[in-house]
């Protein structure tokens, strides 16, 4: 089965680091001003998810929820969550860490679209 996210190596390791420190943390992906355009890590139950965000799997056994405008505009593709040299948001967990978490998408195939895991749209 295609995910509609999955993580690099190196994201793991991260969010490893993380839930070491704070324990089990999540993923927050909106398309808010200020950070809301970069991944963002929380502690679980420090940001409730709104209305308006969609689990869409896991990462590192990490909830990964995306804002249903942006779940538009991502239905058709596989989110990787990677980690680069910076900053993260002001934020999120990984803000003053010399690395910061990143997305990147591809463009599912047919064939993989077909095999998603539906999305409901309430």
């Amino acid at each position: 089965m295609v995910e509609r996210i999955v993580a690099t190596g190196a994201a793991l390791q991260f969010i490893e680091e993380l839930r070491a420190e704070f324990g089990p943390v999540m993923f927050l992906l909106s398309g808010g001003c200020c950070d809301g355009s970069v991944p963002n890590c929380y502690k679980v139950g420090e940001v409730l998810p709104g209305q308006t965000m969609i689990l869409l799997g896991q990462v590192g056994g990490a909830d990964f929820y995306l804002g249903h405008q942006e779940f538009q505009y991502y239905e058709n593709c596989q989110l990787s969550l990677d980690v680069q040299p910076g900053n993260g948001g002001d934020f999120s967990l990984d803000c003053g860490r010399g690395k910061a978490f990143t997305t990147h998408s591809r463009l599912l195939s047919d064939t993989e679209r077909a095999a998603l895991r539906p999305i409901h749209l309430d």
